[in-house]
């Protein structure tokens, strides 16, 4: 973080604690109150206020659970792309379902979100793989994602022929690579409060909108 993030970050550190969440201020649509929270988080200075928990489970119910960068989010649930081949990728293929947890500790927020998870579109998949930087791009091809590798020589002698793979043109989008949407069931935002008596209001799809519930801590 530079030294401008840094102090952003100080001067917002318990900003949310004094103010809370109360249902007012959530309104009804957790779409809208998610943009606010992640505007707000980034306005602090966070580091990859982006970052966020994936959980995964097995068909019979055994689960991992990983970092992923969140690179969409509106009304139609949140985006991140991966290698379609790996652990995730395959335990989606079994379950698809998943959970999300997102937490900016300076603010002392949460945001938990489960639901369904699908592929997005190939259309969608090919406008960010475009705008990924030429190397990223490369690595995509050149991983074998959560396939054992048996030193760290390979995985370089991989990337350097699928540099010279694709030398004299543009790096197409892999079909095993691609973007997944958690399409929320639910949206619980969880703000820290003093004496451990935290906000936590729960949002539950209700057919074309939701149903509000406040939570104990």
């Amino acid at each position: 973080m530079s030294i401008r993030a840094t102090l952003k970050a100080f001067f917002t550190t318990g900003k949310g604690v004094v103010r809370g969440l109360t249902e007012e201020e959530a309104g009804t649509d957790p779409f809208t109150l998610f943009d606010r929270w992640f505007r707000e988080a980034r306005e602090a200075g966070l580091y990859l206020p982006e970052s966020m928990a994936l959980a995964t489970s097995t068909a019979d119910g055994k689960p991992s659970v990983r970092q992923v960068l969140l690179k969409a989010a509106d009304d139609r649930g949140f985006v991140f792309y991966t290698n379609y081949d790996s652990r995730k990728g395959l335990e989606i293929a079994e379950n698809p379902y998943g959970a999300l947890a997102i937490h900016w500790p300076i603010l002392q927020r949460q945001v938990r979100i489960n639901g369904a998870v699908e592929k997005t579109s190939t259309e969608e998949s090919q406008a960010y793989f475009d705008s990924r930087p030429r190397g990223s791009r490369i690595g995509a091809w050149a991983s074998d994602q959560s396939s054992v590798l048996r030193g760290r020589n390979e995985l370089e002698r991989k990337f350097r022929e699928t540099q010279a793979r694709f030398a004299s043109g543009d790096v197409p989008l892999p079909e095993f690579w691609g973007g997944y949407r958690v399409i929320p069931k639910t949206i619980e935002f969880w703000q820290g409060r003093a004496n451990r008596l935290h906000d936590r209001l729960r949002f539950t799809r209700d057919g074309a909108g939701w149903t509000i519930d406040r939570l104990y801590p």
